[in-house]
């Protein structure tokens, strides 16, 4: 990170008398009243006497706590306060209202001048530092950002307080008195900071909804295959019908590649309009297929529209939600998949006969044409129209609706957050030649710099661990892996479907409280060891019931671990200019093995029989070593870690009136707060024409 840049979008100076009155007007502004401070910096050594606040455990107490908590001041800070100049709506402080006297004034090292709220500076830092992702698993990271930010600011805002007993009394802060405000002010921003995590709007529910419906379809066409097999063209060879299950992952990529063209000419909403119409005509296709190669055909472009969901749903979310929003919507988006799944096993049930099995697959289309009425209620992506056009006016008018703002202040602050992070996440600010020039040089430096090497090579390890894991074997063939097994293959594929949704959910428990490298550790050995159970069941050394239980404890350590940590550590440890590329190599690479898996478990269940599940073991068990050896903890960024990055990234830039209580307790006018102000206006003119009246008598 660049020491010089500053948190937030600055304002060039025009000249050299509009940065005298921007630095004339601090002190009309300052929180202690006619006393104006000299301003502080987060230099190492001041940021270090100050004590460390982790906030742990903040999220238990209820609201109203958090807030009678960071409001109980000590006695000076209540005089402090008193004898401020914050004034009322009537403008007691230069006419401003409350909700303009809260901004803070922050000096670059150029000279430039920014003025927001430390809540505002919060919110920018998120969008700078987290990927515009919907991904399973951000919640943490987001949560440490936030923690972080919160320390980091408080601190200024005890600093600022302490220069300015100094410069009163003579005496400043006892160490005792620092820890209670630096505990009180860190509480008061990170309870503002998180409420973007429980506070949503309606357009952004219909956008998650409808969005996550091209997840569901996504994961119905994985397993819609599993059940009607034995129906659709009955006597097709083991090669005729893997090779149709396999044409799905044959799109699957073509799809993935496809979907960042489509999302750059035609716009996020526009590129997921057209990957539902390839779920259309795909369904169509296929429900009414003459013949087993026209299913291969169909399959394929369901395989395209598949793979470029896999890739538009998590951007287009991620560019709608606040960031600390991106992690959980990314886990409903899973749940989507997952469930997408169950779905197709359990309609299987009704529908995989001789007569019905074309209803399947024609359910792609009824679900794809009820998304397809439904997109007039999505929205466009606010950063795509502002990546066109810095002042977009539908981009503002569009973050209105997405935040319930009531303010076009609100909305350029929101449209300055998104335009820095725009800015800070590309890899070249400066290079314009095209997305080619800018991939090819994000992997050239990412091979180039040795400690982001190995996360690339961790990251492609890992997606190759996550397809050669054999999980797809069991989502495309478990009726054939259950025929003999049990008595009704459908009913294993169905609990396992189930068992895949709960360890989701299990999975989104244990991401927020245990390392990542831990986890793929865990759940590389829990699917080895339930490999080998397979593999014991299928010789006849443990009953029908241990089969069962193997697959679903196999399914179940894949998705707490190997399943949702390769994607989630791209999003996590690789910095914003490289996520875009990363993502995509991993995508392509997954696809590629999906496809292998995909084509080649029918032979090796003809040809291994019990032991079909052995290459999987081997590749779990070399999985593990390589995490045990080499994998990098990616969750290990903690928010001292964090803090000390802010510290030294902002080492330059001077920090003015960091006033954090009066940044919570001040708040924009409501509508009533106007009709009074504008009482009190009609009655001075009313007053003014009175007098003028009497001079005229």
């Amino acid at each position: 990170m660049d020491e010089k840049s500053s948190l937030l979008p600055s304002v060039k100076k025009d000249d050299d008398h509009g940065a005298t009155r921007r630095r004339a007007s601090l002190g009309s502004f300052s929180r202690f009243g006619d006393v104006e401070t000299a301003g502080v910096r987060p230099s190492g050594d001041s940021i270090a006497n100050i004590p460390q606040v982790m906030l742990e455990g903040w999220h238990q107490r209820s609201l109203s706590a958090q807030v009678d908590s960071a409001s109980e001041l000590y006695p000076r800070q209540r005089q402090t306060i008193a004898t401020s100049s914050l004034g009322n709506i009537n403008g007691e402080s230069g006419g401003l209202g409350g909700h303009q006297r809260a901004r803070s004034f922050i000096q670059a090292a150029d000279g430039s001048y920014s003025a927001l709220t430390p809540l505002e500076m919060g919110r920018h830092e998120l969008y700078e530092e987290l990927p515009f992702l919907a991904v399973p698993g951000l919640q943490k990271k987001e949560h440490n950002l936030s923690v972080a930010f919160s320390s980091y600011a408080a601190a200024l805002d005890t600093l600022e307080t302490e220069e300015y007993y100094k410069s009163t009394t003579g005496k400043g802060m006892n160490p005792e008195e620092k820890e209670q405000r630096l505990s009180r002010m860190s509480l008061l921003l990170l309870d503002e900071l998180e409420a973007d995590a429980i506070t949503v709007t309606t357009p952004l529910i219909f956008a998650v909804l409808i969005a996550s419906m091209l997840m569901f379809n996504a994961g119905y066409n994985i397993s819609v295959m599993n059940a009607p097999e034995p129906f659709v063209f009955p006597g097709h060879s083991t090669g005729a019908w893997s090779v149709a299950v396999a044409a799905f992952c044959v799109g699957g990529p073509i799809g993935s590649v496809l979907a960042g063209k489509w999302a750059d000419e035609r716009g996020r909403k526009g590129a997921l309009l057209l990957t539902t119409w390839l779920f259309i005509i795909g369904g169509l296709i296929q429900s009414l297929a003459p013949s087993l190669v026209v299913v291969m055909i169909a399959r394929a472009v369901i395989g395209v529209a598949s793979g470029a969901s896999t890739v538009l749903v998590p951007i287009y979310l991620g560019e709608l939600a606040p960031p600390n929003l991106r992690g959980v919507i990314g886990t409903m988006t899973q749940f989507a998949l997952v469930v997408g799944i169950l779905f197709a096993d359990i309609v299987g049930f009704v529908l995989a006969n001789e007569t019905q099995w074309r209803w399947m697959f024609f359910l792609v289309s009824v679900m794809a044409i009820l998304q397809l009425f439904l997109t007039p209620l999505l929205l466009e992506s606010p950063r795509w129209l502002l990546g066109k056009n810095a002042n977009s006016s539908k981009a503002r008018f569009i973050i209105k609706k997405l935040r319930g703002y009531r303010y076009d202040e609100e909305v350029e602050t929101e449209a300055s957050h998104y335009l820095g992070a725009v800015k800070t996440q590309s890899l070249d600010d400066d290079d314009s030649s095209g997305k080619e020039k800018e991939k090819k040089n994000a992997m050239a430096e990412m091979f180039a710099d040795k400690k982001v090497r190995l996360l690339v090579v961790s990251t492609l390890v890992l997606q190759v661990a996550n397809q050669f894991s054999g999980i797809n074997a069991v989502f495309y063939y478990s009726g054939i892996f259950f025929d003999g097994v049990i008595e009704n293959p459908l009913v294993g594929t169905t609990i396992i479907g189930a068992v895949n949704v709960l360890a989701t959910y299990l999975a989104l428990l244990l991401m927020d409280r245990c390392g990542r490298r831990t986890l793929i550790m865990w759940s590389t050995v829990g699917m080895f060891l339930s490999c080998v159970m397979i593999v014991l069941s299928l010789l006849d050394y443990f009953n029908q019931t241990v089969a069962l239980g193997a697959v679903a404890s196999y399914v179940s350590f894949f998705e707490i671990g190997l399943g949702p940590i390769p994607w989630l550590i791209v999003a996590e440890m690789f910095d914003g200019k490289y996520i875009s590329s990363a993502m995509s190599v991993s995508s392509q690479l997954n696809w590629t093995c999906n496809f292998f898996v995909g084509l080649l478990f029918p032979y090796l269940n003809e040809s291994l029989g019990p032991y079909s599940f052995a290459p999987f073991a081997i590749v779990l068990l070399l999985t593990f070593i390589y995490a045990w050896i080499w994998l990098p903890e990616t969750a290990g960024t903690t928010p001292a870690e964090l803090q000390a990055e802010l510290v030294k990234k902002n080492a330059l830039v001077t920090y003015h009136n960091m006033d954090i209580q009066g940044m919570a307790g001040s708040v924009p006018a409501t509508q009533d707060e106007w009709a009074q102000a504008m009482a009190d206006i009609a009655s001075e003119e009313e007053n003014l024409t009175m007098v003028s009246w009497n001079e005229m008598k």
